[in-house]
């Protein structure tokens, strides 16, 4: 089969494609070449990660497409529905990169928690006594994650690696996730592994507005949907720290910023924003923000699982020789 990799493969799996007898093309073609080499080169299979967009007038103008892939979680950046509708597979990884996020998750709240956003920026400057002594003073107020409450929004595998680390950190953890309690539940079991000891911890699940007046830290893990805006922040407990390495748009950031204005929000931890890859300019130079750059799945781990969960998902079709 001959495929296309738009954003890029890991080593590993490029060379699984490769040793199966694949053709894998690995340079970027931007979006308005994208159809005319799909159509010159035979493309049938188009790996994406969050970069390249495939919309209906792409998947229109490739009749020889017969499977998309999306190297992460979400596949909001295909439009799924009118490429199954034309017969074309949609498959993503869900799994490769949860460990990844949820590590960027606890960076960030260490991060908010103890001021090195803050610090980053301005200990360049601390070469004078007076400067250093200032920060010193500044930062003298930071607290411990132990013993703290997060809330978990969305509770699927990142959610629940993301309580793994938590927990392992001895916080204590409530979920949300509306999904869950539906079916009655009202806890998640969560193992927590140790070396060789296993520990069971039983989640509660709670509502949206429940979870957030417990709430010393708030992440969230949800496929898209505004989440947290004005009303949610005015429950908030006071001085919480929000994270969100989900989605642009879960997080109001009129409203955000607002709280963290405000002192509702002490903190905050974003991985993702509206308007990516240009976020808003005041966003980004808030004091009290945590910020990168839409990185959560990019560790060198997560992409060679991602790589090698995308060759095993091809290896499973049917492909004629």
């Amino acid at each position: 089969m001959i495929i296309l990799a738009n954003d890029g493969i890991s080593a590993a799996g490029l060379q699984a494609l490769r040793s199966a007898g694949h053709t894998v093309f690995t340079d970027h073609v931007p979006a308005d070449g994208l159809a005319a080499f799909i159509a010159a080169e035979g493309v049938e299979c188009l790996l994406v990660r969050s970069a390249t967009k495939v919309r209906e007038p792409l998947i229109a103008a490739c009749p020889g497409l017969r499977y998309i892939g999306r190297g992460g979680v979400g596949i909001d950046n295909i439009d799924v529905d009118v490429a199954r509708a034309r017969g074309i597979e949609v498959f993503n990884t869900p799994a490769a990169s949860s460990r990844s996020v949820a590590e960027l998750v606890m960076a960030h709240l260490f991060t908010c928690t103890r001021f090195l956003h803050d610090s980053n920026r301005k200990m360049p400057a601390a070469s004078e006594a007076a400067v250093f002594n200032g920060l010193k003073k500044a930062y003298g107020e930071g607290t411990e994650l132990a013993g703290k409450t997060l809330a978990i929004i969305g509770f699927g595998r990142i959610g629940t690696a993301v309580a793994q680390y938590a927990l392992g950190c001895g916080m204590d953890v409530v979920a949300v996730d509306p999904s869950r309690a539906a079916s009655g539940a009202a806890e998640v079991d969560v193992v927590v592994t140790v070396g060789s000891h296993r520990v069971t911890v039983a989640v509660p699940l709670l509502d949206l507005h429940t979870a957030l007046r417990k709430a010393d830290a708030v992440t969230l893990h949800v496929p898209g949907g505004g989440v947290l805006g004005t009303a949610e922040f005015a429950v908030l407990k006071p001085g919480a720290v929000v994270v969100n390495t989900a989605r642009g748009g879960v997080v109001d950031e009129d409203a955000l910023l607002a709280a963290l204005e405000s002192g509702q929000v002490r903190a905050a931890g974003l991985d993702v924003f509206v308007g990516e890859p240009a976020p808003r300019a005041d966003l980004l130079a808030h004091p009290r923000v945590s910020l990168t750059p839409h990185i959560g799945a990019a560790t060198v781990e997560a992409q060679d699982r991602i790589g090698e969960e995308l060759a095993a998902i091809i290896a499973r079709f049917n492909v004629p020789a």
